[in-house]
């Protein structure tokens, strides 16, 4: 039988449908453009090669055609018989991700690397910040990351691709030296991975290293395509490096070329969370406010994402609403948020909610209010789903706040209690209580 680059078998007679499968999903798993047509040639070859169909199914979903996936995914299913026992997991398991049955999704995960650990796929699809786990709403999520990859790391060695998420879900944990030494031997093996590129942005941000990933990250771009899923993000990820290092003019310069929504590579949900995260860090700093950069994203988040699904990006559609004055959105969303989270289908759940109290309060200038919101909710932040970097935005939103209230003995505790090493906070006024 036919097997994958990590020694998985496959059902399919057809070494050229095998071989374009393989680079279909090390397209997939680097973030490298071109993953798609090759599991489509794949398919060509070998239109009952349900494996290739599943990997289609897992790209459509994270570029934002839901429904071309679960088609996509629905066709691996009913080419299931006679697959072999790895195979039919495989497929299983991401038909519990797509229905978003979460807690079934994570107990048949660690089943199925129980068998098959080098399930690389499955590995990708629970492993990164806001995979299966990281959006789990759970509390101590990233160290259960962590721990499920320090259990597999025996069975894939000095894989580059497993390091870069190894060293990510370690640095999410705060193991931060061990995580730069796997980050830089990883991108030594392969630069051309943008999970290392990834990993670099989070593991400096987190040290506190400026230079460093400013420095990687414009020479790293050069080199990405612009279409590569990731560049979006990762020029999202540069541009809060050149805001705290007092950079304007580049940060605005990567907004326009890569984050704002024309320009931007991702989904629909990455677009609305790093343009809004972008717009508001900003303003957070002290600059002006980009007022029909708002109205764009705020239409754009009404049509492309109208009803709540996935914590990180309702976060951001929540706060566009705010910005945009729409008093009636916020709130609407917020009681369809808690409406799932009654019935146990919404992770996080009552946690959006209080946010979006503090995030409509702290735009109409109701510092108290949105302290009273926000305050109670610090430690909880990984509820969300995402990473450190994209949880300090409520975390400096409730620092604005305590500023703004002449609350200094707060805003001292705040950011006293900030992770040690952690980047800067740039967030205007915050001088005044170092």
């Amino acid at each position: 039988m036919l097997k994958d680059c990590y020694d998985l078998a496959l059902t399919t007679a057809s070494a050229a449908a095998r071989d374009a499968y393989v680079e279909a999903s090390g397209l997939a798993l680097t973030f490298y453009p071109g993953a798609l047509e090759a599991y489509d040639r794949a398919i060509a070859i070998d239109p009952g090669f349900a494996m290739a169909h599943a990997g289609r199914a897992q790209v459509l979903l994270r570029q934002g055609d839901v429904e071309a996936a679960r088609k996509a995914l629905a066709a691996a299913k009913r080419l299931a018989a006679g697959l072999s026992e790895r195979e039919a997991s495989h497929i299983a398991f991401f038909e519990l991700v797509f229905a978003g049955e979460i807690e079934a999704a994570i107990s048949a995960l660690y089943a199925h690397l129980a068998a098959w650990p080098r399930d690389a796929l499955v590995v990708a699809s629970a492993a990164n910040p806001n995979g299966l786990i990281g959006g789990s709403g759970h509390l101590g999520q990233k160290h259960r990351i962590a721990a499920l990859m320090d259990s597999l790391a025996p069975a894939y060695g000095d894989d580059f691709w497993f390091v870069s998420y190894h060293a990510m879900s370690l640095s999410e944990d705060g193991q931060l030296a061990i995580a730069r030494k796997k980050i830089e031997q990883s991108v030594a093996a392969n630069p051309n991975n943008a999970h290392g590129a990834h990993g670099i942005a989070h593991i400096c941000y987190e040290s506190g290293d400026l230079e460093t990933a400013r420095t990687f990250l414009s020479s790293w771009l050069a080199t990405y395509p612009k279409e590569g899923f990731f560049h979006g993000h990762l020029s999202w990820h540069l541009s809060l490096f050149e805001i705290q290092a007092g950079n304007w003019t580049e940060a605005s310069r990567l907004y326009r070329d890569a984050i704002a929504l024309d320009r931007h590579s991702g989904g629909p949900q990455q677009k609305v969370s790093d343009g809004a995260a972008f717009l508001w860090r900003s303003e957070l700093a002290g600059h002006p406010r980009d007022a029909e950069a708002w109205r764009a994203l705020h239409r754009y988040a009404g049509a492309s994402l109208p009803r709540p699904g996935n914590g990180l990006a309702d976060l951001h559609v929540i706060l566009a609403q705010a910005v945009m004055g729409d008093e009636a959105a916020p709130d609407t969303r917020a009681r369809q948020i808690e409406a799932l989270a009654r019935e146990g289908r919404y992770p996080s759940g009552f946690y959006l909610p209080a946010v979006a109290r503090g995030f409509s309060a702290f735009e109409r200038g109701d510092f108290a209010t949105a302290i009273d919101a926000l305050a109670p909710l610090l430690g909880e932040d990984e509820r969300v789903g995402g990473s450190r970097a994209q949880h300090d935005l409520i975390d400096f939103t409730l620092l604005r706040a305590y500023l703004g209230a002449d609350r200094m003995d707060e805003a001292r505790q705040l950011l006293g209690a900030r992770r040690p090493g952690a980047s800067g906070v740039p967030v205007v006024g915050v001088a005044m209580v170092r």
